[in-house]
């Protein structure tokens, strides 16, 4: 028993490491924002890709928002939080955080879409970045970040879990009685009018564009009739005559006052198109998917107050953005191409990230579903099988048909002796270990049998040895009996390869098409359709088709040879039979 001031001395001994291990805890705690990419976790090289392979842009930016899509293609939901709230961003030195925010994270359809801050993007080169997931990160959700830029008024995502919510830090305000979400929007979720007031926007100091710095208007319009005589995307203020952007007869129209400036086509009805409208120094430049569609000049004043988005247009909208700044075309075709669905501004560098090449057999396997690896199970369940069968059965044969030549070899040469019950040369051919695998020899053994049967009551008696018509006849019975029996013994566990040949393909097939069926489900869920989110869901269904044929070819090659192996045995054997019975008639009969 210890001394009670041993024992509290041992306490207090034990009180003090734990205590620096809680402060120490604590300060590491204090410090997550600090750490390294390389700090636990898995981890992705992702590449900005402003070449002529990617999105071109000639001009270096900064401090840009750049849209990532994450689908199943490019990264694996299952390792990461269930709303991505471990997803973290570095540049490419892997220290330097980048602000990033989740607009929306569908783990269960496998698709997401990030929003970055890039402090710099390169001009025609490729900027490389680190995403990381899961580690000591877990838990410090980058969606509370925002990201825009940095002369930004108000930027609407319009995604299904904010509504009409400012994304900005401003937090401007947003009412309307009509606009619905709709979840088929070019980036997750949009919204959708009918045409009449459109989404109010209360007043608000950060509401305001002065005529020296310009603005940057953008947006993702989806107009159901291009044919209308107006429809309003931002009016600012709501009444008067402030600055007007909308669509005039179906074209890009902006109006300050009395002049207004168009676009030289109009927009397509029904389809996704991104609009830009860029003032500065007194002129004023339109743009409709990155491409730069009308241009005039304008003289800008300045403009601030309550505002209007949306007001007499029927369609839906997404990404409405307001900039107090003007922004470069270079700007606006990384925006409008790089949001764009199937983009290749940004891109997985699997080769630095692995000091290899893409690994598509890796991309297929991640990717194949619950019932793809059920039907893929059984499949290879059934290769296992067909595989004994085939190995067990050519083994079998291979070794009954050289005991087989071995004893036709014996009979060929002493058919007389062999025929002949209690001959001497009978007992070396029954005592070769040989004769015991050779089915012809079985065959044999019974047709002596049935000889010596009726043999001995003829010796007992003292009388010829004599074969009548029935007596061989009865042995013929006895031995095509014995025949049959041999034929099914070599034909046993064939049925598993004819069920594999068959049945293989079939059951492929059958993952194959319940795998494109969750592919095309997930994406009606999702409401956005994207080739990298569509390709690596429906080449994983195809693995089970793959799996079915690679058990079934195998399989139908092995079940080929064994059969003409068995026809050769079975040949062998029948032929025997008449020898025998052939034989001995000649030699026994009455």
């Amino acid at each position: 028993m210890n001394h009670p001031n041993e024992s509290s001395a041992m306490t207090q001994t034990r009180t003090v490491p734990r205590l620096f291990s809680a402060m120490l805890t604590l300060a590491l705690l204090c410090a997550a924002p600090l750490v390294n990419a390389a700090d636990g976790g898995p981890k992705k090289k992702l590449v900005i890709d402003t070449t002529a392979s990617g999105v071109e842009v000639k001009e270096e930016l900064t401090q840009v928002p750049v849209l990532l899509r994450l689908h199943s293609g490019n990264f694996t939901f299952t390792e990461a939080q269930p709303d991505g709230s471990d997803l973290h961003f570095f540049a490419a030195d892997g220290k330097t955080a980048l602000p990033a925010q989740i607009e929306n994270f569908d783990a269960a359809n496998e698709l997401a879409n990030v929003w970055l801050l890039m402090p710099k993007v390169a001009a025609a080169g490729k900027t490389p970045l680190v995403m990381t997931w899961g580690g000591d990160k877990a838990g410090a959700a980058p969606a509370g970040g925002k990201v825009q830029d940095p002369a930004a008024v108000f930027t609407f995502h319009f995604a299904a879990a904010d509504g009409l919510k400012d994304s900005t830090a401003n937090a401007i305000a947003a009412t309307s009685g009509t606009a619905k979400s709709v979840a088929a929007g070019p980036i997750g979720a949009a919204v959708a009018l009918d045409g009449g007031a459109g989404i109010a926007l209360a007043s608000s100091p950060a509401l305001k564009l002065p005529a020296s710095a310009g603005f940057t208007f953008s947006a993702w319009v989806k107009p159901t009739d291009v044919s209308a005589a107006a429809a309003s995307l931002l009016a600012l203020p709501a009444s008067g005559n402030g600055l007007r952007i909308g669509l005039v007869a179906g074209k890009l129209e902006v109006a300050l006052g009395a002049a207004s400036v168009s676009a030289s086509l109009p927009l397509k009805p029904a389809v996704w198109q991104h609009v830009a409208v860029v003032a500065n120094g007194g002129k004023v430049t339109l743009y409709v998917d990155g491409v730069e569609t009308g241009a005039g000049n304008l003289a800008l004043t300045d403009v601030a107050g309550d505002a209007l988005i949306g007001r007499g247009f029927g369609g839906e909208l997404d990404e409405v953005a307001l900039i107090a700044a003007s922004r470069s075309p270079a700007y606006v075709t990384l925006q409008a191409l790089g949001q764009a669905a199937d983009s290749p501004l940004l891109s997985t560098d699997e080769e630095g990230a692995s000091g290899g090449e893409v690994s598509y057999f890796a991309i297929l396997i991640g990717s194949v579903t619950l019932d793809g690896w059920i039907v893929i199970g059984l499949l290879a369940v059934m290769a296992v099988v067909s595989v004994y069968v085939m190995v067990t059965k050519a083994v079998m044969l291979r070794t009954v048909g050289r005991a087989n030549d071995a004893f036709l070899a014996s009979f060929k040469a002493k058919s007389r002796a062999l025929l002949t019950p209690g001959h001497d040369d009978i007992a070396p051919v029954v005592e070769d270990p040989r004769s015991q695998r050779s089915s012809v020899y079985r065959l044999y053994a019974i047709g002596l049998d049935e000889v010596t049967q009726r043999f001995n009551p003829l010796d007992e008696a003292g009388q010829p040895r004599r074969l009548s018509s029935a007596g061989l006849q009865a042995i013929r019975t006895a031995l095509d009996a014995a025949m049959m029996r041999e034929n099914q013994r070599f034909n046993s566990g064939i049925v598993l390869l004819t069920i594999a040949i068959s049945g293989g393909p079939f059951l492929g097939l059958l993952g194959t098409v319940v795998g494109v069926m969750i592919t095309f489900a997930a994406i009606a869920a999702a409401g956005e359709v994207n080739v990298n989110s569509i390709a690596p869901g429906i080449a994983a269904a195809l693995v089970a088709t793959v799996a079915g044929l690679a058990v079934a070819i195998p399989a139908l090659f092995g079940y080929n040879w064994l059969a003409s192996q068995i026809k050769n045995l079975s040949g062998n054997t029948s032929v025997f039979v008449d020898e025998f019975v052939a034989k001995s008639a000649e030699m026994y009969a009455d």
